[in-house]
């Protein structure tokens, strides 16, 4: 029996955020067996917390979505350690808690009460080229002219950037999920300026139209929810990301590596400024607040996070 917790993050109200299922004595537990509860619990992320091997990080973390292992992801970050902290986790330096993942050591700290981490850097930046726009639009279902610009944003998932003409654009969009076989896509819109979306560029080839009923259940969620005409408690941008796996497609509630690339890609343009705050699940009945600064050199992605379920788990 290992202790579990599932935290809702990115929100201070339960279940309007976005779930990750956390094992805090993960030790002995082999890659199969991470593997397969992951599976199991068919969230986007579950991980699992194992003594560090670098003696700078107070705890290892394993990211595992229902189908592969991550390097690094937002939401399961925040969440791991609020689990951690919760569960009696002493970080070696008082505010700062020092996390060892795939990608390498990635910094949380306490920001106005909330946790917020570092954005790792970009495995991948810069313009994307044109070729690969042609399956962004057919994910998306937009015209080519619809968008303002491209940018590759990846941070270990495979995100493209792409901008829009607006948050309203963002809300309206009705995606293919069938358009091509995989893909990992993010879309983010100002208030009242500029949308962003992100799609993360995974073997993308050509695939059916097939979504599996999925495209028209989201498109009735947005007309009832994406023309409100103002940004939601005063939030800057609006966000939405979509991704397809083993041919399971699916928008992703509040998407933490999201944020951080396109924070990296907006305030490094001067499109945005810091501090600001992205809205993110709207269309999804959710309402996800990621809170965006920089200090020390750092862009610093936070948000609220609350448990769910706590418990023990036979593994």
């Amino acid at each position: 029996m290992r202790t579990f917790t599932q935290v809702d993050v990115f929100t201070a109200t339960p279940l309007l955020g976005n779930p990750v299922a956390v094992v805090l004595d993960a030790e002995g537990m082999s890659d199969a067996e991470m593997a397969q509860f992951a599976n199991w619990t068919n969230l986007s992320e579950t991980t699992f917390v194992l003594p560090p091997t670098d003696p700078a990080a107070d705890y290892r973390v394993r990211i595992f979505t229902p189908d592969v292992e991550l390097p690094f992801a937002g939401h399961p970050t925040i969440g791991t350690c609020h689990a951690w902290l919760e569960a009696g986790g002493v970080p070696k330096t008082e505010g700062t808690i020092m996390q060892e993942c795939g990608v390498g050591l990635v910094t949380l700290r306490h920001a106005e009460g909330r946790l917020a981490f570092a954005a790792p850097p970009l495995i991948k930046g810069g313009p994307v080229d044109e070729e690969l726009l042609a399956p962004v639009c057919a994910v998306l279902d937009i015209d080519r002219s619809e968008i303002v610009d491209a940018q590759w944003a990846d941070n270990g998932p495979g995100w493209i950037a792409v901008m829009l003409e607006s948050a309203e654009a963002v809300l309206a969009l009705r995606p293919n999920f069938g358009a091509v076989d995989s893909y990992d896509i993010g879309v983010v819109g100002s208030y009242p300026l500029g949308v962003v979306g992100k799609i993360g560029a995974v073997g993308m080839s050509g695939g059916s139209p097939d979504d599996g009923g999925e495209r028209s259940s989201r498109s009735d969620h947005v007309d009832d929810l994406g023309s409100s005409g103002g940004s939601p408690e005063n939030t800057t941008v609006e966000v939405r990301a979509f991704f397809r796996s083993s041919g399971q497609a699916a928008e992703d509630p509040v998407t933490g590596s999201l944020n951080a690339a396109l924070a990296q890609w907006l305030l490094g343009n001067g499109t945005l400024s810091a501090p600001y705050v992205a809205a993110q699940g709207t269309a999804l009945g959710r309402a996800g607040r990621v809170y965006v600064d920089e200090a020390d050199g750092e862009i610093w992605v936070g948000g609220d996070a609350v448990s769910v379920v706590s418990g023990t788990v036979a593994l």
